[in-house]
Parts: structure tokens; sequence; C-alpha cells
């Protein structure tokens, strides 16, 4: 069942061009997924995460974590030159990589770290002040807009 169609959901709705984009990248997930370098997410609280990744060999300088239309882009190119080294066992894989990560709306990249070759990532959800909750008080006898439009006319 690889083949739903998202489109009538859409006819009625304005500006979730993204959301479509999001579901239609969602159906078509590759299966032979890249595993490396391997990676975890962790949820430090309500609002903060971060994204610890397994990165050996690599220095600060090979590194390049970039945020783009709410994607969170780690690459890594090692720039070192293995070319006279001869290798009985060759177990720590120093190979170029690209991990994207989805970011959901308001999530701020606030921070990165390497050492002993693990990056960390940290993610803090950002709220605007406008779109938290807010409690609208009832008055007695409050005039509503409504009702001011109806006697201004």
């Amino acid at each position: 069942m690889r083949t739903l169609d998202f489109s009538p959901l859409f006819h009625s709705t304005v500006g979730f061009d993204r959301m479509q984009r999001m579901l239609d990248s969602a159906q078509r997930v590759d299966t032979a997924k890249p595993s490396y370098p391997p990676y975890n997410i962790e949820s430090i609280d309500e609002d903060s995460y971060r994204i610890t990744m397994a990165v050996a060999g690599f220095a600060t300088e090979d590194l390049d974590i970039t945020v783009k239309e709410n994607t969170l882009i780690v690459s890594g190119d090692s720039q070192r030159d293995d070319s006279d080294v001869v290798y009985l066992h060759r177990g720590i894989a120093g190979r170029a990589f690209e991990r994207r990560f989805q970011l959901a709306d308001h999530i701020k990249v606030v921070g990165a770290g390497l050492e002993n070759g693990i990056l960390t990532v940290d993610l803090v959800r950002e709220i605007p002040e406008e779109m938290r909750p807010r409690k609208i008080s009832i008055g007695k006898g409050v005039k509503t807009l409504s009702a001011s439009k109806t006697k201004a006319a």
C-alpha cells in the first residue's frame, strides 16, 4: 500500500503545501536508508532535544552543520590522506556522509559540539508569544466586535 493519494485532503486548504510535501516525501522513504554514521535523538526536557552522532575520525573542520527550510543537514568529509598507510584491518569508516533531519516548526538549533568522536547538536522549541495559549476573560456587559459594528452602520 505505497500509493496513497492525499490530494483530496488539500482541496480546501490554503498554506499547507509544506505539509503536502512532507507527506509526499514520507511516502517515498527509501528502505535501504544509510546507517552511517549512527545517531541518537534525545529528549532533554519538554522543549529541548539533542542529536548525538558517532563521527570517529572526523575533526571539527571536516564537519558541516546547516539548517535550510526546516531541515537540519549534518555532513562530513574527512580530508586526511591515508595513501601511505597500510591497513591490516580497517574498521573505522572515514567516508563522507550526509544526514538530514526534518525539524518541526519553531525548532531552532542552538549549539553543537564535538568531543571524543561524538558530535552533539542541541535543539530547542521556541514558540512565539502570539502562538502560546492565553486566557480570554469573559466580561459582563462588554460590547463585542460584531455588536459595535452594527451600531456604527
